[in-house]
């Protein structure tokens, strides 16, 4: 009986150890059969978050190219103050000069028209002909180069 009872204690311990080693054998394969299955099943949505973020990466660096384009286009317009400042005088010089040529031609028309009735000839005309105001001459860089610094 004690025989007996050996091998089935040998056979209980020789089934658990043929089970351990079997488990062992096979809980790797089980954990990456897992593993591969979560892979599976979130990689597409990984992706679509990946090429998601890609796109707003995309749009917002846009975004930051029109902002900083917009900045630099606001500095340089303070900077141009001093450029239409200048513009606003030259056109103020130019139309106390054109009010200027008026008046002048306002007074050689009436010089002239009175000459004529004096005289009554084409002759005193050229006599009475008045010399108009020589020009204001602008500062001694040209326009353009004002405008362009």
């Amino acid at each position: 009986m004690e025989d007996q009872e050996m091998q089935l204690k040998v056979r209980r311990v020789t089934d658990k150890f043929t089970e351990s080693m079997y488990f062992l054998a096979n809980e790797p394969s089980m954990a990456l059969y897992r593993l591969q299955e979560h892979v599976r099943r979130s990689l597409p949505e990984l992706v679509q978050h990946k090429t998601d973020m890609q796109s707003w990466e995309e749009q917002s660096q846009g975004a930051i190219y029109s902002v900083e384009y917009a900045c630099s286009a606001v500095k340089s317009m303070t900077n141009s103050s001093m450029y239409f400042k200048n513009i606003d005088s030259l056109l103020r010089q130019a139309i106390s000069m054109k009010e200027q040529i008026s008046n002048a031609q306002g007074r050689r028309k009436r010089t002239t028209d009175s000459g004529l009735a004096k005289d009554g000839g084409g002759e005193a005309q050229l006599l009475n002909v008045t010399r108009l105001p020589e020009p204001v001459v602008p500062p001694s860089r040209s326009f353009t180069r004002l405008l362009l610094g």
